[in-house]
C-alpha cells in the first residue's frame, strides 16, 4: 500500500474495535468522539501532509518501489542523514512540535532497530526467530503506514520495591507458554497516542536482573487484541472556536496506562519471547542505536516548538510595545535555545559515520546534551512567555464577545494592541500565547518536556557514566600539570 492518506488513516481507525476508557466512557470511535475526534483529524492532516510535501517526505521502499514515509529510512550515507532531517523537521512542522508522538516517532525507533538487527537480537542465535519477526515487522510499518503507539516503563507502585522487577505482578510480565504463542500479563504506562494508534509495540528500556526471563519481552500487536485495555487519562481537549483555543483544539495526542489482561501473543509478532538468553538481549537494546536515531526526531521536534515559542513571544512584546531590555534579553534566551537545538541537529546528520553494513546513523556527541538541556529548556520557554505576556494573558476577548456588535466599539476602543494591531489581533496573539502556556494542554505538554526522555538529572548522570573516551580531557589537564612540575 505505502504511504497512506489522511482519509485511509481514519478509516483504518474506525474499524479497529480497541477497548479503549476516557472520563468513565468506553469509546467505541475516536474519531467521532467529542474530546478524541480533532486530533484524529490533525493526526489525519499530517498523513495527507506526506503528499503534499512527497519530495521531502516520501522515498522508495528499496524493495518494492512504493513510497513510504523518510522516517522508516534506514540511511546509507551522511546524504542520507541530512535527507531525513529535511522530511523529519517538515513533518513536525504539521503542529509546531506539540504533538510528540506523531507515528515518524516510532518508524525511527524500529528502522534503528532494523538495521542493527545483529548486533542486538543477532545472527544464528537463540533468537534467530524474533530477530525476524523484528526485521520483517519494521518492513510491514513502513509498508503499511502504520500508527504505531509504544508502551515501555512499568508503573510506579512502590518506588522502594519496584525495581526488583523479579515477583512484581504489576510488571508486564509472561504468565505462559504455548506452542505458537505466549500469555502476557501486567501493565506498562504511558501510550501516547493510543487512542490514534494502530498498533502498540513494548521493547526494553531500562535493564532488568538476572533471572528475569519472563519479564525480558519484546513485541508489537494490534490495539484490538483480546485483552488489551486503554486507560486514558483526562481529555485537555476544549471544545472551543479554533479562535479562543488554537492548540487545544486540535493538538490533544492523549496518553494511556495499559494493561495486559491476560494477553496471548503470537509467536510471530514476538521478538524477544522471555526464553533463555533473553535477559541478555533484552539489557542490550543500547546497541541498536535506538537512543542516537529516537533524539534526532525529538531534537527536530523540540527546534520546530522552540522556534514556534520564540516567534510567539516576539509577537507578545511587539503587541504590547515592550522593548525594555529585560525583554530583549529573555527573546535572545529562546533565540539561544533554538540556534544550538538546530546545530545539534545539522550537526549531528553532517558528521554522521558508517556503524556497519553500510549503515549510517547520526553522530551522538552533538545529540547526547540535548536529552537534558531540553528538559530544562522548555519549562523556562513557559516562564518566559508568562513573564512578558504578564496580566495581558488573562484580558483576551472571545471570538464570540469580539462577533457581538454591542461589545465590539469597545473592544476595538480600548483593548487594541501597539503600533496600529486591532483587538482582534491583539486577543489572538494573547489566547494562543495563554493556551501555549496556561491552559490544560500547556500543563500536560510541560510535564511531558520534562520527563519524556527520563528527567534532566538522570540524562546529564547517563551521559557522564557513558563517555567513556575522555583521552582529550585528560590530556588537557596532563599537559597543565606538566607545565606546573618543578624543574628537575
Amino acid at each position: 500500500m505505502g504511504a497512506r492518506t489522511g482519509q485511509q488513516y481514519l478509516d483504518g481507525l474506525r474499524s479497529t474495535a480497541r477497548t479503549l476508557w476516557l472520563e468513565g466512557e468506553r469509546v467505541k470511535d475516536p474519531t467521532t468522539h467529542p474530546s478524541l475526534g480533532a486530533a484524529a483529524r490533525t493526526l489525519a492532516s499530517v498523513y495527507d501532509r506526506q503528499h503534499t510535501y512527497a519530495d521531502e517526505c516520501l522515498i522508495p521502499d528499496p524493495e518494492t518501489g512504493e513510497p513510504i514515509n523518510i522516517s522508516n529510512m534506514i540511511a546509507h550515507s551522511v546524504d542520507d542523514l541530512v535527507r531525513r532531517t529535511r522530511g523529519l523537521t517538515r513533518i513536525s512542522e504539521a503542529t509546531v512540535g506539540l504533538m510528540g508522538r506523531t507515528p515518524d516517532y516510532m518508524n525511527v525507533k524500529f528502522a534503528s532497530f532494523a538495521a542493527r538487527w545483529k548486533d542486538w537480537l543477532g545472527e544464528g542465535n537463540c533468537n534467530e526467530r524474533g530477530a525476524n519477526n523484528l526485521v520483517a515487522f519494521q518492513k510491514r510499518l513502513a509498508r503499511q503506514d502504520i500508527s504505531l503507539t509504544h508502551t515501555i516503563i512499568q508503573p510506579n507502585i512502590d518506588k522502594s520495591t519496584d525495581g526488583q522487577i523479579l515477583g512484581n505482578k504489576v510488571t508486564l510480565h509472561k504468565v505462559a507458554d504455548r506452542p505458537d504463542s505466549i500469555v502476557v500479563r501486567g501493565a506498562r504506562i504511558l501510550a501516547t497516542l493510543a487512542p490514534y494508534a494502530d498498533e502498540i509495540a513494548v521493547y526494553p528500556a531500562l535493564p532488568i536482573p538476572v533471572g528475569a526471563e519472563d519479564y525480558a519481552l519484546a513485541f508489537s500487536i494490534p490495539v484490538d487484541t483480546p485483552g488489551l485495555t486503554f486507560l486514558c487519562r483526562d481529555s485537555a481537549f476544549v471544545d472551543a472556536d479554533p479562535f479562543d483555543r488554537p492548540l487545544s483544539s486540535r493538538f490533544d495526542e492523549q496518553d494511556a496506562f495499559v494493561i495486559f489482561d491476560d494477553v496471548e501473543i503470537s509467536r510471530d509478532r514476538l521478538f524477544l519471547d522471555g526464553g533463555p538468553g533473553s535477559v541478555d538481549l533484552y539489557n542490550t537494546v543500547t546497541r541498536t542505536g535506538l537512543i542516537n536515531n529516537m533524539t534526532t526526531q525529538t531534537t527536530i521536534r523540540a527546534m520546530n516548538k522552540l522556534e514556534f515559542a520564540y516567534g510567539l513571544a516576539t509577537r507578545i512584546a511587539e503587541m504590547i510595545g515592550d522593548n525594555s531590555p529585560a525583554t530583549t534579553e529573555m527573546l535572545g534566551e529562546i533565540l539561544s535555545y533554538v540556534e544550538v537545538t538546530r546545530n545539534a541537529v545539522m550537526l549531528s546528520a553532517e558528521h554522521g559515520t558508517d556503524v556497519g553494513d553500510g549503515v549510517f546513523f547520526p553522530d551522538a556527541r552533538a545529540l547526547t546534551p540535548m536529552r537534558s538541556l531540553l528538559a530544562v529548556w522548555f519549562p523556562r520557554v513557559s516562564e518566559i512567555i508568562t513573564l512578558i505576556g504578564s496580566h495581558n494573558l488573562l484580558a483576551t476577548p472571545s471570538r464570540q464577545e469580539l462577533d457581538d456588535p454591542e461589545l465590539r466599539p469597545l473592544i476595538d476602543e480600548f483593548m487594541y494592541g501597539a503600533g496600529g494591531a486591532s483587538a482582534e489581533e491583539r486577543a489572538a496573539i494573547f489566547r494562543l500565547a495563554w493556551d501555549f502556556v496556561g491552559s490544560h494542554l500547556a500543563g500536560r505538554n510541560l510535564l511531558y518536556e520534562r520527563f519524556y526522555l527520563t528527567s534532566a538529572s538522570r540524562n546529564r548522570q547517563m551521559a557522564h557514566m557513558t563517555n567513556f573516551d575522555r583521552s582529550r580531557p585528560n590530556a588537557l589537564v596532563d599537559h597543565i600539570l606538566a607545565g606546573a612540575r618543578r624543574p628537575s
